[in-house]
């Protein structure tokens, strides 16, 4: 993985240093025609590593043991326009990889499931058009993603418009996305005839049902002193088609279990069964407050509401200390407090008359701290001596809920410009 790094490093030292030697040609429109050019190049590396005995693909118990190896490449180009306007090319391509032990027992009897371990891949482009002197922008994004069970197209816009005096920023998003998924079972409660899901191994038919999920945001960030910047954020979404996860297992307190979808009677068991829309609404403030040439103090408060009756406060405090002129330090620490949904009942809990119902501790009342920091290098000569290698961050955190989850996570930034 580090010689494909050094290899992408190397490939865009050799366009920046392309770019850099061409001039600019004028023409008697007023304006400077540039050509296209790259504003800079992140790569981020991250390794996720979770356990717990909650898992709800065995219905509320056993591992929840996973770990995810993240990578992400982002290329931004950009080049003016008739009229003085910025176009700004952003390419971004995610690659994923996890294995999970949970996901393994959909078919305890298999060596290994299909979805035991699987990649996924998103790519997405975005290009926004801006004006230098009055800070107004607009972009179209498109995004595509792949895993094992489901496909997802994407599509959005963005708007910024800013203040004369470029005290007061209005941002607006909205997005949609367009996913497919395939059906999977747990293998005792297949019908008939009813496949794995695996293509490779097994070619019965499964069901694909759709999840189409529709979000805006709304920010509004105003400077209210030389020190202090305040933004009020507020995010609604919409989701409709297959919610639940199907795979995943409900157990009942009694031997009559009746109800929607697959049954087993002799375990009392069903799978997984939620309504099939869901409203979001969360509503953020942000407050960063510069306290010296040293030191900022970052803080947000999050409140989240949906209708199924899931109620949740988060708060966040980070503190970057600048202790050079290129080194600077974050600690951070955020709390989550989340009363869970009407639907969720622990394993063996939920009644046989219940329409809806989950085990999903994520959907459960809970407590979750999460406590990490970063350290950042931006040496003016460039990181290594490198003069296009812009800055190198590595982050580290650990979470813990009140459910026994409890995960790791690192992650190295690269930024070349």
């Amino acid at each position: 993985m580090r010689k494909i790094y050094t290899c992408i490093a190397a490939l865009y030292l050799g366009i920046a240093a392309s770019h850099a030697q061409t001039k600019p040609a004028r023409d008697s429109s007023n304006y400077e025609a540039r050509k296209l050019k790259v504003d800079e190049v992140n790569i981020i590396s991250a390794y996720y590593h979770q356990n717990g005995n909650n898992s709800a693909v065995t219905g509320g118990i056993g591992s929840e043991k996973l770990t995810d190896f993240a990578n992400t490449f982002d290329l931004q180009l950009s080049k003016y326009g008739i009229g003085g306007k910025k176009h700004t090319f952003a390419f971004e391509l995610g690659v994923d990889h996890y294995t999970s032990a949970s996901s393994d027992k959909i078919d305890p009897n298999t060596i290994s499931s299909a979805s035991m371990h699987d990649t996924r891949v998103y790519p997405s482009l975005n290009w926004t058009v801006s004006d230098d002197k009055t800070g107004r922008a607009f972009g179209l994004t498109a995004s595509y993603s792949h895993e094992f069970d489901y496909q997802s197209f994407g599509g959005g816009l963005n708007l910024t418009l800013l203040s004369k005096n470029k005290n007061t920023q209005f941002d607006f998003k909205a997005q949609a996305f367009l996913d497919t998924w395939k059906v999977i079972l747990p293998v005792e409660l297949r019908p008939l005839g009813y496949g794995s899901g695996s293509e490779h191994e097994d070619r019965r038919p499964v069901d694909h049902r759709p999840r189409n999920s529709f979000s805006t945001s709304f920010s509004l960030s105003q400077v209210l002193t030389q020190r202090l910047q305040m933004a009020l954020i507020v995010e609604p979404s919409y989701q409709k088609g297959l919610l639940a996860t199907e795979y995943q297992r409900v157990f009942f307190n009694s031997n009559f279990a009746t109800g929607v979808g697959p049954t087993n009677s002799i375990f009392n068991e069903r799978i997984e069964n939620l309504p099939g829309s869901r409203y979001k609404l969360p509503i953020a403030v942000r407050l960063n407050y510069f306290l010296d040439d040293h030191f900022i103090i970052r803080t947000f408060y999050r409140y989240y509401t949906d209708n199924w009756g899931i109620r949740a406060h988060t708060a966040e405090l980070e503190i970057p200390v600048k202790l050079t002129s290129f080194v600077s330090i974050s600690p951070y620490y955020r709390f989550n407090h989340q009363q869970g949904t009407r639907y969720f009942a622990p394993y063996g809990q939920h009644s046989p008359t219940e329409i809806y119902y989950t085990s999903d501790y994520d959907l459960s009342t809970l407590n979750s701290n999460f406590i990490g920091g970063n350290i950042r290098l931006s040496p003016p000569n460039g990181v290594f001596g490198w003069q296009h290698f812009n800055s190198l961050e590595i982050r580290a955190g650990h979470y813990m809920r009140s459910t026994g989850l409890n995960s790791n996570i690192v992650t190295l930034a690269m930024k070349f410009k």
